[in-house]
């Protein structure tokens, strides 16, 4: 089994890998191209990507990899070969779980100690790669501005000499108000020896720039003062950096994508009692503000000591009118209260929203590092719970190499993956807790391993969609039979018989209809699909009625026959005790013509 198992494993995670990498290449494309990174630099960055996507491309690999093994088993009858020696599935499965299990083991200590030093390390490099200033190229015919401050355009260029021709240039590096615009005839622009500027010749060109900043302390006019240049030759020298510089790696290491569970769960502890310490101190401060002047705590000397009372409730005598007190005294002032009142709600409102700000991002760093610490267990159990879906899956679908196999796993990942997605989504705003929402997908997908190992254990045919529809047809009583007529048989019907057989479920199912139908409509509900008295009776009458009517060679009599239902249910009944009086109406007009063929005259028979 290891060894069928092992090779697939193998195969199937580096190309699970590999796609995840290529998405995560399509997604990065714009950061990455025309930066003119070294490749030491760009296998370095890849490298510690794929050492992230490996949580993402580790339980596809074990779900694709059971379904081949045990598909290909299956497909070459070697399961069967297997389960006919006397060894179980679960006892064939016996060593794969141990491995996987060991994977499982494995991939908790990969993401709680390796994982993030990758992680810090792919992300550092990614924004420095980010952040690295393009290779300079300039494209013909739109405007460029790659370089900080300035936008060019160049209508063609000679790419032999590198001349370009035909140049403008906006500089607004000191602001769009103090701008200049440069026109040149041709021109060359090429890196310093320094690599951290930019050395550009012009030649017979017009330079005009604004001179606002000159005249920040002269009286404003309608007039603006410019400078005007013309030159055959001029020389600028721009910074630009083209190196590649490194982030620090200290900023990311303190991020949550950086720290192991000891530190996920000391920084939680550590966010929290600050949370609970500002919640409990805003907390009071809102219950002992004082309201109408009143407060809410007085100070009293209890045994000479001064001590904080809560002061009881203010007791009415009668209902206090409130707008009698607001007209009485200088109705002219109403408009300045309400102004004044407005503008102390609006004060506090802007107050606690500001605190709950602050409050939303401390929560909002305990559900990130929570989910992150979720993560470190979820991979394991998704690896085991992937194994337990595709292994009897396998089984149990009976298809080997990589179509149906792969079709299955990337529907059954798809699934896996948007409802985790959805559940980590849910769990990082707030709306469910972080446990639900990262657990969500596991508790949902591990029935469905239970299921499947369950079926596959039991030999069920799970996929056989005609099973499912005579299950249906069972229970709605509207399967029928398809019996054709034997060309041998080993016992003749003898219509006296049948018609004998035929009585008693006629009897029986009348019965069971008469008191169906005297029953209240409350209560017939109760004996739709439930055993109703008698039913067991008449439903071993119908089947032996059947099998002996089967044996008949009149055509007419089989398909009356395949008219009566397999289970017998109070619904129908009454088709049944139809169907057996045309049975028996049928049985005696053929009684009868034979008696005329053939009397008791054995010269006449002769």
């Amino acid at each position: 089994m290891l060894r069928s198992f092992l090779p697939l494993f193998l195969m199937t995670f580096l190309i699970c890998l590999f796609i995840v990498l290529m998405q995560f290449l399509w997604k990065s494309i714009d950061d990455l191209v025309g930066k003119g990174l070294e490749v030491h630099v760009i296998a370095e960055l890849f490298f510690y990507a794929a050492l992230t996507m490996v949580p993402m491309a580790l339980p596809l690999a074990i779900l694709l990899a059971s379904l081949m093994t045990f598909g290909n088993l299956g497909e070459r009858f070697e399961l069967t070969a297997i389960k006919a020696s006397g060894i179980s599935l679960m006892k064939a499965m016996r060593p794969l779980i141990v491995f996987i299990s060991l994977v499982a083991v494995g991939a908790f200590f990969f993401q709680n100690y390796v994982l993030p030093v990758a992680q810090v390390k792919m992300w550092t490099l990614f924004y420095s790669v980010r952040q690295k200033s393009p290779e300079l190229e300039i494209p013909e015919g739109v405007f460029y501005d790659q370089i900080k401050g300035y936008n060019f355009y160049v209508e063609r260029k000679d790419r032999e000499t590198g001349t370009l021709y035909d140049m403008m240039i906006y500089d607004v590096s000191r602001g769009f108000e103090n701008s200049r615009i440069i026109l040149a005839d041709s021109g060359h622009l090429k890196l310093a020896d320094d690599k951290a500027h930019l050395f550009l010749q012009l030649f017979d060109g017009e330079q005009f720039e604004n001179l606002k900043e000159n005249t920040a302390g002269a009286p404003s006019s309608g007039n603006q003062p410019y400078r005007r240049e013309s030159f055959k030759l001029k020389e600028i020298l721009l910074a630009f950096d083209a190196g590649f510089n490194r982030m620090d790696e200290s900023g990311m290491r303190n991020q949550y994508v950086g720290k192991n569970i000891k530190e996920l769960r000391a920084t939680i502890d550590s966010v929290s009692h600050r949370v609970d310490s500002v919640g409990s101190i805003y907390a009071d401060a809102l219950i002992n503000t004082p309201y109408l002047h009143i407060n809410r705590t007085a100070r009293k000397n209890i045994d000479g000591e001064l001590v904080d009372v809560v002061v009881p409730p203010v007791q009415l005598d009668r209902p206090l009118d409130i707008d009698s007190l607001f007209y009485i005294r200088h109705p002219e002032r109403i408009t300045s209260y309400l102004n004044q009142a407005l503008m102390k709600a609006q004060r506090m409102k802007q107050d606690y929203e500001f605190k709950s700000y602050a409050m939303q991002d401390d929560r909002k760093t305990i559900r990130r590092h929570d989910i992150e610490m979720q993560k470190k267990f979820t991979l394991s159990f998704a690896c085991l719970i992937f194994f337990f879906i595709g292994a009897p899956l396998g089984a149990i679908i009976r298809k080997g190499g990589l179509g149906a196999p792969l079709v299955i796993s990337v529907l059954l990942f798809i699934v896996y993956y948007i409802i985790d997605n959805t559940g980590y989504k849910m769990a990082r705003d707030g709306k469910i807790p972080v446990w639900e929402g990262m657990w969500l997908s596991s508790a949902i997908l591990l029935p469905l391993g239970v299921f499947f190992t369950y079926k596959a254990v039991k030999d069920s045919a799970v996929f056989d969609m005609d099973a499912y529809k005579n299950l249906v047809r069972r229970l709605t009583g509207s399967l029928h039979r398809e019996l054709e007529v034997k060309e041998f048989v080993m016992q003749e019907v003898i219509p006296s018989e049948a018609i004998s057989l035929l009585t008693s479920l006629i009897d029986k199912c009348g019965h069971i209809s008469n008191e169906y139908k005297a029953l209240a409509p409350m209560k017939r509900l109760k004996y739709i699909f439930v055993r109703f008295p008698g039913r067991e009776e008449a439903q071993l009458i119908l089947n032996d009625t059947v099998d002996y009517l089967s044996n008949s060679k009149d055509t007419r009599v089989i398909n009356l026959v395949n008219r009566f239902p397999f289970q017998l249910t109070t619904r129908t009944a009454d088709t049944t005790v139809d169907t057996a009086k045309a049975l028996v109406a049928m049985l005696e007009e053929t009684s009868v013509s034979e008696n005329v063929a053939y009397p008791e005259n054995k010269e006449d028979k002769n």
